[in-house]
């Protein structure tokens, strides 16, 4: 592995505990328009993708465009859990603290909008380690698993693939950042999931100050 110059994180599942709340409104909704789903199921199936790709296979099940009221019922009731519920990843912020430490530059590269991670990385606390190096996948074309944003990102950062760390959670996101050359580190915050993330090419780790040992 090539020295790190860049760390760069996913956000919803590594830097904030955001997916379970999603998930179960999305659930919750989906099941009011006749859509039988559960929070599981749109977690193995969403995790990591960009909105606009869950839209499409949302709408696609439901057989056309989805009604105004499914979008403010579920932006309406998303704000209000992450207002109440929404908290960093455990750990994260002393991995953070460490890079700061040792002047090692980080991003985020996220599948959310940038309005979503304004929202949930002030609501924790974790926006200012990252200002103004905030990338979504509403910059490229093509979102995770695509190597698109992760390629942007370092693009922008000035710094070689090879030489990023990418901190992921979801299988997409692993895939993406193989695609792109980089190293990724796996974050298994589901006990499922951590087979999954090893095959599709992740060092797992169980607790992200672990991610400490692969710079």
């Amino acid at each position: 592995m090539a020295a790190t110059e860049l760390v760069i994180f996913d956000c919803d599942g590594v830097l904030v505990d955001s997916e379970t709340i999603v998930c179960r409104v999305l659930a919750e909704e989906m099941n009011k328009l006749g859509l039988k789903t559960t929070p599981e199921e749109l977690d193995e199936q969403f995790s990591g993708r960009p909105a606009r790709d869950c839209l499409l296979e949302i709408e696609t099940r439901y057989g056309g465009p989805l009604p105004e009221h499914y979008f403010h019922n579920t932006e309406r009731r998303i704000r209000e859990a992450f207002h109440n519920e929404l908290q960093p990843v455990c750990g994260i912020e002393d991995v953070l603290d460490h890079l700061l430490q040792i002047n090692l530059p980080s991003c985020v590269a996220s599948s959310g909008s940038h309005e979503k991670m304004q929202l949930t990385l002030n609501k924790t606390g974790l926006y200012d380690y990252f200002d103004g190096r905030i990338f979504s996948a509403d910059d490229v074309s093509r979102g995770k698993p695509w190597p698109d944003l992760f390629l942007h990102a370092a693009e922008v950062m000035g710094v070689e693939p090879r030489r990023c760390l990418v901190v992921e959670d979801s299988i997409a996101g692993v895939r993406a950042a193989v695609a792109a050359g980089m190293p990724v580190v796996g974050y298994n915050n589901h006990p499922v999931r951590a087979p999954q993330l090893a095959q599709a090419g992740a060092k797992v780790v169980g607790d992200l100050v672990a991610v400490l040992d692969f710079l």
